[in-house]
């Protein structure tokens, strides 16, 4: 059995934590538009996605060695940096959950874990390599792949179901998109959790409590794998009411094609240890899927605030995570006080969220938000789904007849 110093302890506890508020902060990548299309009932579909979370985190353990053993360099870490970074990948995660947006906790646990190591040990103790390689080209490349992969799917569903009937299909399409929710759950767990797995072994290397190059304890891995399952039953509601509605609207072959796309393309990454953001996959392949369909729309307002989200993620959890280990430079008493920040910090965002409360009796019921200028662009040249015109005439005709006939005109 590892042998456990205070600061460890404490160190162990708070990526729990963080496992904790990734579960109910990334619940929407796998269960919003299972909900937002009445797939699922909301406590039905968090529960389920709960389950294979936690059987996700024992599939692999790839993404957690990239963590432990190639972004930073072990030898140099103390588990007052491991704290830091957790600190600001901690509060990155609350700040953008209290205001619905669908950021990276992937790239705020990444984020964080530069920042501290930087203020710690300088910049040549982060592997630059391995930041390129598996952090950032696969967080540019994550939401493009699954975003076309989700249109061209979304568009071969409507092509091929032209013919079907109208319930029957979404029926069958509802069912698919259970299926497929299932598998991105399966997925976040795989990749997601293997991240907390990778954060407390690194910990536990550099306090001496496990040999360097080790695979992560059966321990981690189901503290981990429990963690995020109970974040994931309590639900993200205020990013899943984004994620569902208010960044497009989707049917159910819509739904059916985001999901089976952005699980695609995270277990793939999982499998070759990419640490990728599932919310960046999910997120794409939403927006493809929006756009697959005609007469789709994607609310660009909301998913302008989504990129902004994604660009200050990293940034902005480094710089609190620099901050947070300066501070426990000082000793125990400065790591004191940055629990303590830690959990005033939390407990004000968490009062502040009481003032509008989201939960599973209200996450489909949102405002409709203006399509902005790009949306009525592409609505105004997209020709309208079988039917529209129809109906719209047999509306309007009608009013039509009731109105007397203007005079007649002569042109010249």
């Amino acid at each position: 059995m590892e042998s456990f110093s205070l600061i460890l302890a404490i160190v162990v506890v708070t990526a729990l934590a963080f496992d904790f508020t990734n579960g109910f902060h990334d619940t929407a990548n796998a269960m919003a538009t299972t909900i937002s299309t009445g797939a699922l009932k909301p406590k039905v579909a968090v529960a389920m996605s709960a389950v294979l979370n936690l059987v996700g985190a024992f599939l692999s353990v790839e993404v957690a060695n990239t963590i432990s053993k190639g972004l930073v360099d072990e030898t140099g870490i103390r588990p007052e940096v491991i704290f830091a970074a957790l600190v600001g990948a901690i509060l990155w995660n609350l700040v953008t959950w209290l205001v619905g947006l669908p950021s990276s906790s992937s790239h705020a646990l990444m984020g964080g874990l530069i920042g501290a190591t930087i203020a710690s040990a300088g910049a040549g103790a982060v592997h630059g390599d391995v930041l390129v390689t598996k952090v950032l080209i696969p967080a540019i490349a994550a939401p493009i792949v699954a975003g076309l992969a989700a249109m061209l799917a979304t568009r071969l569903s409507y092509t091929l179901g032209k013919k079907a009937d109208g319930k029957a299909a979404a029926k069958g399409y509802r069912t698919g998109q259970i299926a497929s929710a299932g598998l991105v759950s399966l997925a976040h767990g795989t990749n997601d959790a293997q991240k907390t797995m990778g954060i407390i072994t690194l910990a536990l290397v550099a306090g001496g409590a496990v040999a360097p190059d080790s695979d992560p304890p059966l321990w981690v891995i189901l503290s981990a794998g429990l963690a995020i399952a109970l974040g994931t039953y309590l639900g993200g509601w205020r990013i899943i009411r984004t994620m569902g509605k208010g960044l497009t609207d989707l049917q159910p072959q819509q739904g059916f094609a985001a999901q089976t796309s952005a699980a695609t393309v995270i277990l793939a990454s999982s499998h070759l240890g990419f640490s990728l953001s599932t919310t960046h996959s999910v997120s794409g392949s939403v927006m493809g899927a929006g756009l697959g369909r005609k007469g789709g729309i994607v609310r660009w307002s909301t998913a302008t605030r989504m990129f902004v989200a994604w660009g200050l993620t990293l940034p902005a959890a480094a710089l609190v995570a620099a901050l947070a280990e300066y501070v426990t430079g000082f000793g125990d008493w400065g790591t004191a006080l940055v629990a303590v920040f830690l959990i005033a910090s939390s407990a004000a965002i968490w009062k502040i969220s009481r003032r509008e409360v989201i939960d599973h009796t209200n996450v489909v019921d949102v405002s409709e938000e203006p399509a902005g200028v790009v949306t009525t662009a592409i609505a105004a040249v997209t020709p309208p789904p079988a039917g529209t015109v129809t109906e719209d005439l047999t509306a309007t005709i009608p009013a039509r007849v009731a109105e007397p006939a203007p005079p007649a005109t002569t042109s010249v």
